[in-house]
């Protein structure tokens, strides 16, 4: 189903999509790869358990970015749909804007965690490489959502 023009993204949507796809089919792959492992050694492929969990993280986000670009995310729909379409707009409205404040925060303490985590030359355990290799993509991925919610905010306060 097509959505209103006026209600569409100005950058499409597939770009979030595109990514949590790649996430998913890595995951996936890694899983399978961990599953055969398992069964032919009896050991863990414990390399693939971080990057799962890494790949999980992003693809909720990712997944998170597109459902607030095109107003899909979770909400309690009793209060949205019992009033009139004025009431609708500005309760969506008002969502858009708690939700682009609250990734903006979200953005600046992550980008806090990522800093320190560069700073003090944190390394993960299975692979040990840098952590905020892992984590730079939060407070990115972040500030995506953030900056959906915006276009929300602008494109129900242009009519949409």
């Amino acid at each position: 189903m097509t959505e209103p023009r006026e209600r569409r993204p100005r950058l499409p949507v597939r770009i979030e999509e595109t990514i949590a796809v790649g996430a998913m089919a890595v995951l996936v792959l890694l899983t399978l790869i961990n599953v055969v492992v398992r069964y032919l050694t009896d050991e863990s492929f414990a390399v693939t358990e971080e990057i799962s969990i890494f790949l999980m993280v992003v693809l909720t986000m990712a997944g998170a970015s597109a459902a607030v670009a095109r107003d899909r995310h979770m909400r309690v729909e009793y209060f949205l749909e019992t009033g009139s379409d004025a009431r609708k707009r500005r309760l969506t409205a008002l969502s858009a804007w708690a939700t682009f404040a609250f990734f903006v925060v979200l953005t600046a303490l992550l980008g806090r965690y990522v800093w320190d985590e560069f700073r003090y030359g944190e390394t993960s355990m299975a692979l040990g490489v840098p952590r905020w290799w892992y984590s730079i993509w939060l407070p990115l991925l972040s500030a995506a959502i953030a900056l959906r919610a915006l276009g929300l905010a602008r494109r129900l306060r242009n009519g949409g």
